[in-house]
């Protein structure tokens, strides 16, 4: 039985071949990944039937932009999945007022919670409610090309500050070498950006604070100051020409193919960005990983040892059967989460698993985010999804110079207040 389909259609109910002796049919949506990982949930899906019969669980795949957009259309129809991937934050407490989501707190195998750390689980918790389960972490980092870097001078071990950076990417374009790689044409990449310079600002707690309407909410100085300093970086001029046409998919193959020094993308990219290549791809003695920098007089102490990433997971809907939750934990559990560490294909997030990395950048970044003060939720998805689409607009704009960090920082307050 084949468990990943490449069309909504087959989603909205086109019948696949063999599902109709099944007594109960589990269907999964996550976000498009690679060959690699359909094949690792594959092996997952096929493990858990032969201990189930009569149970068949369906993996479907949608791009990542059109999962955003559909996905709010399909939990309020008949063809909702079971079990779908989340990035948590807001949009899951909006998800779970609309009564799209199954508590599922006393639904898990025994022991189970304990396999996971409590700060995943309140990712997919609301007011003490678990609708859903934590699958791996990811951080932001910047990717970079060492080719690059030494052939136009760059000391990438003396970039700790944002100014540090801002220096590197004049010595790159004195050089004649593209500074960053950016897939402008999605908005969201460009997001991480501000999203990175307001925490290094304003600290730990400047977006739960602006959230909870203290002090100025979004227009405090911490964000409009993280749009001033964006804005320094984008009147250099330093992503390729074109990065605003450019999707994430189409940057990911170009720093793969040299077309940049640096690439500010989460770690989840190491592998597609190699597959997305036309040559192959860095290899890895080519390539390193540098946190986001530090700004040297922020509005507030406290954002240097922020990160800002993902606790990606899956949320389970109001309509699922008890063998979905049931598939969902073995999904997770220790021997799976294992497996995917070392195939490289993502950081678990279970208890005990971290040892099974065995690639350098993987571990870099399990480090991060352990050694980190606050670990920040993309913020286009910990705000909700029109918020979320205000900062991703708002950061696009910013780095077209089409709107001040003032109007940007307002923008939002303005999406926050009428959410």
């Amino acid at each position: 039985m084949r468990h990943s389909v490449a069309t909504l259609a087959l989603l909205a109910g086109t019948a696949l071949a063999g599902t109709a002796a099944a007594q109960t049919e589990i269907s999964i949506l996550r976000v498009a990944v690679n060959d690699e990982q359909e094949q690792y949930y594959e092996e997952i899906a096929q493990a858990f039937e032969a201990e189930h019969e009569g149970v068949d669980v369906n993996f479907e795949y949608i791009a990542n932009e059109a999962y955003k957009s559909k996905l709010p259309t399909l939990l309020q129809s008949d063809a909702r999945p079971d079990v779908f991937y989340s990035w948590g934050g807001e949009t899951l407490r909006q998800q779970s007022e609309a009564g799209f989501l199954k508590d599922i707190s006393d639904l898990l195998p025994d022991g189970f919670r304990e396999t996971m750390p409590e700060a995943a689980l309140n990712a997919y918790s609301v007011d003490g409610t678990l609708y859903g389960l934590p699958l791996y972490a990811t951080e932001v980092v910047l990717w970079v090309n060492t080719n690059l870097t030494e052939e136009a001078g760059v000391d990438v071990d003396a970039i700790e500050t944002w100014e540090d950076f801002l220096g590197a990417v004049q010595t790159l374009k004195d050089a004649g070498v593209t500074p960053i790689v950016a897939g402008g044409q999605d908005k969201w990449p460009l997001h991480f950006y501000w999203s990175y310079l307001a925490l290094r600002e304003g600290g730990p707690d400047v977006v739960t604070q602006a959230m909870g309407g203290e002090g100025d909410g979004f227009e405090a100085e911490a964000f409009i100051e993280a749009g001033r300093e964006f804005q320094k970086l984008t009147e250099m001029e330093p992503f390729q020409d074109g990065f605003m046409g450019t999707t994430y998919e189409t940057s990911s193959g170009m720093f793969a193919d040299g077309a940049g020094a640096f690439y500010l993308m989460g770690d989840w990219d190491y592998l597609p960005m190699r597959e997305r290549s036309t040559d192959g791809g860095l290899s890895d003695e080519e390539l390193r990983i540098i946190s986001f920098p530090t700004i040297a007089d922020p509005v507030t102490e406290g954002g240097d040892g922020a990160t800002l990433g993902g606790i990606n997971g899956w949320a389970v809907s109001s309509t699922a059967e008890p063998e979905a939750v049931e598939f969902l934990a073995f999904m997770l559990n220790e021997e799976n989460q294992r497996q995917a560490a070392s195939q490289e294909i993502f950081i678990p997030v279970a208890k005990g698993t971290s040892d099974a990395l065995q690639n350098p950048f993987y571990r870099q970044v399990a480090e991060h985010i352990e050694a980190s003060s606050y670990h920040q939720i993309f913020l286009d998805q910990f705000l909700g999804a029109s918020v979320g689409a205000t900062v991703n607009d708002v950061s696009a704009d910013l780095a077209q110079g089409a709107i001040t960090p003032e109007d940007g920082a307002a923008q939002v307050q303005e999406a926050w207040d009428f959410r």
